[in-house]
Parts: C-alpha cells; structure tokens; sequence
C-alpha cells in the first residue's frame, strides 16, 4: 500500500483530531467502531505504540475466529497504520489518516488492503470496491464515538 494512496472512504467528524484518536487509542474500544469484530481478549500495555497488538475475535459466537491486530505505525493524533490478521483468510493493511479541519472537525480517510491470504491476489480496485461500504460504517460508528467522547455524552445519558 503506498503512502500516497486516496483513501478509499472518508469520513468528517465532529470532533477534535485528539478525540476521534483517543478512540483508536482505546483498544478496547475495537469491536465498537470496527465492523465484524465481536470480541476483545486483551490488548498489549503500549497499545497503540507500534509492535502493539489487540487479541481479538471476528464473527458471531461459536463461529467466531481468533487473532489479532498489530500496530505497524502510530504518529498521533494523525495517522495510525495497523495489520489486521484473520487466518486463514490472510492479513489487510490498514491506514487510517485523521486531517484537522477545524479545532472540532475531523476528516479521516481509510485504505484497507489484504496484503497476505487469498484475497491478496485480488486486484486493489477490486479490494477496495468489496471493503468500501463495511469500511464506511466503521468510520460511522468511529464518528459516533468521537462525536459522544467530545460532547461527554456516554451511553444511557440524555441528548
């Protein structure tokens, strides 16, 4: 995956750049925002500094599959890389960039690549065009995240 990519889903965030990483920070917070993920068995002290890791679990119970997410690169509050493991399905690539527009606006932008495993052989347009809308529903979820993170709205609160 090259540096220089477009992602190939983006997303504005109501929120602060520091916000919207602080949920990519919480490593706990990965079955919230990442869609397939149901279950987080523990995650590494640094999380996420790089060489980090998050053991977690895709799919619904009993069918469920053990594994886990390495952190590749971390520049906060601006970019997080990370490699997402799924065997025997293979490994994606994952970058997900975070650009302020404002001190309360966030764009971030996803590029998701398998990069071991079967669907590795499948052409990048193509990868892109499978992963795009359940990349654009993790982003939402990231968003709804941050927009409660940063307005200290938590779950069973008010509006």
């Amino acid at each position: 995956m090259s540096d220089r990519s477009e992602p190939d889903v983006t997303v504005d965030i109501p929120a602060s750049r520091e916000d919207v990483f602080a949920i990519l920070a919480d490593g706990w917070n990965y079955p919230n925002w990442v869609v397939g993920a149901s279950h987080v068995r523990a995650v590494d002290r640094d999380w996420p500094a790089p060489g980090t890791m998050i053991h977690h679990s895709v799919g619904p119970w009993p069918l469920h599959l053990d594994d886990v997410t390495e952190v590749v690169v971390e520049e906060r509050p601006r970019l997080l890389v990370l490699d997402a493991r799924l065997w025997p399905i293979g490994a994606a690539r994952v970058r997900l960039e975070l650009e302020a527009l404002g001190e309360e606006e966030t764009r971030i932008g996803m590029i998701e690549r398998a990069v071991r495993g079967p669907i590795g052989l499948a052409p990048a347009e193509f990868q892109a065009r499978l992963l795009a809308p359940r990349n654009r529903e993790s982003l939402r979820r990231l968003s709804d995240l941050a927009v409660g993170r940063s307005s200290g709205v938590g779950p069973g609160d008010s509006h």
